[in-house]
């Protein structure tokens, strides 16, 4: 199973994205970074890692890993979680990114007050690139599940063996990585099928 932990950093991001990407797109890129890197602030991932270390590590598996190319999933990535854990706005997103990379960020937003649950559930009717952000955004946050809190651990394991992989069957590179990482957990973990 590879583990996408390499860029931790613009400065660590920014080589390999420009050996993979068009000029303009990693221009993008790195706007975005700045942007969501203001948005987030001093936010802390749950390992107390710094926050913009998980968006580079999604923008890490959707590029090192799949393969992905498209500039707006690509920046969509990026912008996740402005909408959920920050002030930003959809229309900022819009005005700033274009209003593709608004609804992937829309649709990937759990909505305020909803249940988590509803929200994994809807994915299933959103467009593929959405789908594409989430996958990459699930990649980074299960790849390294062992570091979270016991409960956590089984929480995350089973909504993501419930509702995350079957959204990966129709990309390839994706269902593979979560095979792997199912049959990782399955064997060191002794987890449920």
């Amino acid at each position: 199973m590879e583990i996408f932990t390499s860029w931790p950093s613009w400065a660590h991001a920014e080589g390999p994205l420009s050996a993979a990407l068009p000029e303009p797109t990693v221009r993008d890129l790195r706007e975005a970074v700045t942007f969501a890197g203001r948005r987030h602030g001093v936010q802390q991932r749950p390992t107390g890692r710094p926050y913009l270390e998980h968006l580079l590590e999604a923008l890490e598996v959707a590029v090192a890993g799949a393969g992905l190319v498209d500039r707006d999933v690509l920046v969509a990535i990026v912008l996740h979680d402005v909408l959920e854990d920050t002030s930003c706005t959809e229309a900022e997103i819009a005005r700033r990114f274009g209003l593709e990379v608004a609804a992937l960020v829309r649709w990937v937003t759990k909505p305020r007050g909803g249940a988590k649950v509803d929200y994994l559930a809807s994915l299933v009717r959103a467009p593929q690139g959405a789908v594409l952000v989430k996958l990459s955004d699930r990649v980074s946050n299960v790849q390294e599940l062992q570091r979270m809190p016991w409960r956590f651990q089984r929480r995350y394991y089973m909504e993501t063996v419930a509702y995350v992989m079957p959204l990966a069957g129709a990309h390839p590179w994706y269902a593979k990585w979560f095979s792997e990482w199912r049959g990782h957990w399955r064997r060191v973990e002794r987890w449920p099928a």
